[in-house]
């Protein structure tokens, strides 16, 4: 699209340019092709102190004074001194992937009119894999000292599935880098070169950042290394779509491209806050959106990975979503806050504490949860074995609640989902446009599930909310339904607003539909 023509859109194009955007890895430049770079989302900030206010003018004598005051200008901040001190522990970061495995599908002749495109461009051709005249996969990214014995911070992505790894300091050297681990939850990652009396950047505190403070990014995209670019933090704390919401992104607006993720972000202090990890775009590169990974959050991975190879967090056993207005208002919140519980593990942390599905946690540790991601990052960066304090919102009012941290798992993927019903039997619950039938037992034990009631055909508010043909109705604003009769009582005691738990595969989550 056309930058010039953009004020002539219409609302409605708006926002069908806005629901296109997609989250990209920012982090390594590839150069498997020139035309499929990832964006990249690295670098770092440097402090630098803004020029002193302009004195404001004195008003002539004898003359009134202005009725509205001017602001003093203030001059834009110099970041050359934090780029001097800081720069050199900037390190470009380039990776030659491992070879993948050929072999199987589509073979091509080489009489094959196809045989010869693929060749001619250094492309495997289908089931050669890598072999023939195709180089190996190439990647690129940053990374920053944090010891001067060589510990590099960069981004998971940025190393993930690495032959070899070398490094390149300001100074030219290079080396060559061992992987020590790699979280990818975080997608922060350690490496490691053999080399001492390095330059190293300084930490800071994340929680005292604020929207509006000036930042500075320095990395290599496309190449170019040791490249700053400066502007502003966004926002804190921000939950990014399809993410596992470990993480309480900095948003930015730093200017960061293919080749940036795993740089540092530094504040006008001159330390680093966070590590740049992702863009938000439509095109892969840089479009005002950005996202770091807070400098405590690296931090304690770091720890474990030197330590112990791996990272161990804390769960409760527990599936949350976030509160939006319409959920709000259906368990009678004041405002939209806290993380929902959609479902609770069997026999799990949660369970055995008193948890219930419909509870929707508002504080742990005495500490205000605002987002859902909120939740999972305090309770995962939770020891195993300690106990959490939640206050949770239940039936109009607050209960504590303490819970035994576990420790947390890799899940392994959720797949069953029930079969398509079949279509006899069916009764319609009129005001929420659904028609269901009550599952079978045979049904009920291939779907695992606790529920009884399978929607068939969906229409009106809950063909508005993609309630899906399939999906298990569970519940109404946190009430067990097991019948059509239930389902249909539930709906009309409840008012304008409903929260529809509903189970889609091995996932619960609530939907909220708006009655007419």
């Amino acid at each position: 699209m056309n930058p010039k023509f953009e004020p002539s859109l219409t609302p409605l194009r708006r926002a069908l340019a806005l629901c296109a955007i997609a989250v990209v890895l920012g982090a390594c430049s590839r150069d498997l092709s020139a035309q499929s770079t990832h964006a990249a989302a690295g670098g770092t900030s440097a402090l630098a102190a803004a020029d002193p206010p302009t004195p404001a003018a004195t008003p002539p004598s004898g003359s009134a004074p202005s009725a509205t005051l001017e602001p003093a200008i203030r001059g834009l901040p110099d970041f050359s001194a934090l780029v001097d001190r800081y720069g050199p522990a900037v390190v470009n970061v380039e990776v030659v992937e491992k070879a993948q495995s050929g072999g199987g599908g589509l073979q091509l002749s080489p009489n094959d009119p196809f045989y010869d495109f693929f060749r001619r461009f250094g492309i495997p051709a289908p089931g050669e894999g890598q072999r023939g005249n195709a180089p190996p996969a190439r990647g690129a990214g940053s990374g920053f000292i944090i010891n001067s014995d060589g510990y590099i911070l960069t981004n998971t992505h940025v190393v993930a599935n690495a032959d070899e790894v070398t490094v390149r300091l300001t100074d030219r050297r290079e080396f060559p880098a061992k992987v020590i681990g790699a979280d990818d939850r975080t997608d922060v990652a350690v490496i490691k070169i053999n080399a001492t009396n390095l330059p190293i950047v300084k930490l800071g505190d994340p929680s005292r950042i604020k929207p509006g403070q000036w930042v500075l990014a320095i990395g290599s995209p496309f190449g170019f290394e040791n490249s700053a670019t400066a502007g502003i933090i966004s926002a804190t704390s921000r939950s990014v779509p399809g993410e596992n919401n470990y993480v309480p992104f900095i948003q930015t607006d730093v200017a960061v491209n293919p080749g940036n993720s795993g740089g540092p972000l530094f504040n006008m202090a001159g330390e680093v806050i966070g590590i740049n990890s992702q863009i938000f775009s439509r095109t892969g590169g840089f479009m005002g959106v950005s996202f770091a990974i807070p400098i405590d959050v690296a931090r304690n991975v770091e720890e474990q990975l030197i330590k112990t190879g791996r990272v161990v967090r804390g769960r409760i056993g527990v599936v949350i979503q976030d509160v939006n207005a319409q959920l709000a208002e259906s368990f009678g919140l004041a405002r939209p806050h806290g993380a929902l519980v959609s479902s609770v593990e069997k026999d799990g942390p949660a369970a055995r504490a008193g948890v219930l599905p419909g509870d929707v946690i508002v504080s742990v540790g005495g500490h205000p949860i605002e987002r859902y991601g909120e939740l999972s990052g305090a309770i995962a960066a939770m020891r195993p074995g300690s106990d959490a304090s939640l206050t949770v919102w239940r039936e109009g009012k607050e209960q504590n609640i303490s819970v035994k941290v576990a420790e947390l798992k890799e899940q392994q993927q959720l797949s069953a989902r029930a079969g398509k019903p079949a279509p006899r039997g069916a009764d319609k619950a009129g005001a929420l446009g659904l028609t269901v039938r009550p599952l079978a037992p045979a049904e009920k034990e291939q779907a695992k599930t606790q529920g009884s009631l399978v929607v068939e055909e969906v229409a009106g508010p809950a063909q508005a909310a993609e309630v899906e043909p399939g999906d298990i109705i569970l519940g109404i604003n946190g009430k067990r339904v097991h019948t059509v009769k239930e389902l249909q009582d539930a709906t009309q005691a409840a008012g304008k607003n409903v929260a529809l738990l509903i189970q889609r595969g091995e996932t619960q989550i609530f939907v909220p539909l708006r009655l007419p």
